[in-house]
């Protein structure tokens, strides 16, 4: 069964009543219900598309926040093969937040970045839901200065609400680490592909999504603070979030026309957690197209291409 988004309420008494009679034809199977469960189906359809096709900001942040949309581990696993997990950053800890490691993608060698948010109270717990300590941001420079030495490319997937914002983060130095992450991506002379499968919250997110081609999906979003956040500075109260959200322009269409990023990835009707299988190929082409496009130029180029373009954002408002 789906966890049903409160705008899906339409959506979920369709399939509530297609449950029923298909329950009903099971428990007496001389009872025919296949042409009203195709009609309920055509309607569920039609539904989907009508409120999908118009999600409002807060709406597409419920969907991005969705505990069954695919998250790093279920990319990881389609998308790669031979995945070889590192850990640790050699200063003070591993950080479970950040996933990081070496890979094949479609035969060639990556090395893959990437946050995990965690699919059930356990996972969460030891992923800290996706929020990552300094030793997390090390732990990725570590990688990216291994793929610049042999000359890998480096895939990133973002989905965190942000940087954990502990004392003890703090005390380690987090906003140092976000930076030098930050630094390290803008400094490699190999190809970055990022892609926001999720959120992407703040320093966070860029420290490992400066990147020559950034990618959102269709229903993801990426802002420099979240929209409860911004509610709670600019107002004084969190339960204000929804305006937030439409005001700070944090979705993918919103930030392509910016030219924040470089392309929205479609999703199926219904978001990425109706099929996760068809958003993850469908992410996997649109990074295979990029890796095509960016391998053969000089590391000097692709290194000074990401520093200018991001220094372009904004230039043009």
């Amino acid at each position: 069964m789906h966890n049903y988004l409160d705008f899906e309420k339409p959506i979920s008494d369709l399939e509530a009543k297609i449950h029923e009679l298909k329950k009903l034809a099971e428990e007496d199977q001389s009872i025919d219900t296949s042409e009203e469960i195709g009609r309920l189906e055509a309607r569920v359809g039609e539904a989907m598309v009508e409120i999908y096709s118009k999600l409002n900001a807060w709406q597409k942040t419920q969907v991005a926040r969705h505990p069954q949309r695919p998250h790093f581990v279920d990319y990881a696993a389609r998308l790669f093969t031979e995945f070889t997990p590192l850990a640790g950053d050699r200063k003070f800890a591993e950080d479970a937040a950040i996933q990081a490691g070496l890979a094949r993608f479609r035969g060639q060698p990556v090395a893959v970045i990437g946050q995990e948010k965690g699919n059930d109270t356990k996972s969460r717990l030891k992923h800290n839901f996706g929020s990552p300590r300094p030793e997390g941001y090390r732990k990725a420079i570590r990688i990216m200065e291994m793929a610049d030495r042999f000359g890998l490319p480096v895939v990133s997937l973002i989905d965190t609400a942000g940087a954990y914002p502990g004392v003890g983060a703090e005390e380690r130095g987090q906003a140092e680490a976000i930076a030098r992450s930050t630094e390290m991506c803008l400094s490699l002379h190999v190809p970055i592909i990022s892609v926001v499968i999720g959120e992407g919250g703040s320093g966070g997110a860029i420290a490992i999504a400066t990147g020559n081609r950034v990618y959102m999906l269709e229903h993801a979003i990426y802002s420099v603070i979240s929209p409860e956040g911004a509610a709670s500075i600019l107002w004084r109260d969190s339960t204000r979030a929804k305006e937030a959200a439409t005001n700070m322009k944090i979705t993918a269409e919103d930030l392509k026309a910016l030219g924040v990023i470089d392309g929205i990835i479609p999703e199926p009707v219904g978001g990425g957690h109706r099929d996760p299988q068809r958003v993850i190929d469908t992410a996997g082409d649109v990074i295979a197209g990029a890796l095509a496009e960016l391998s053969g130029q000089p590391g000097e180029k692709l290194r000074n291409d990401r520093r200018q373009k991001f220094l372009n954002i904004g230039r043009n408002l």
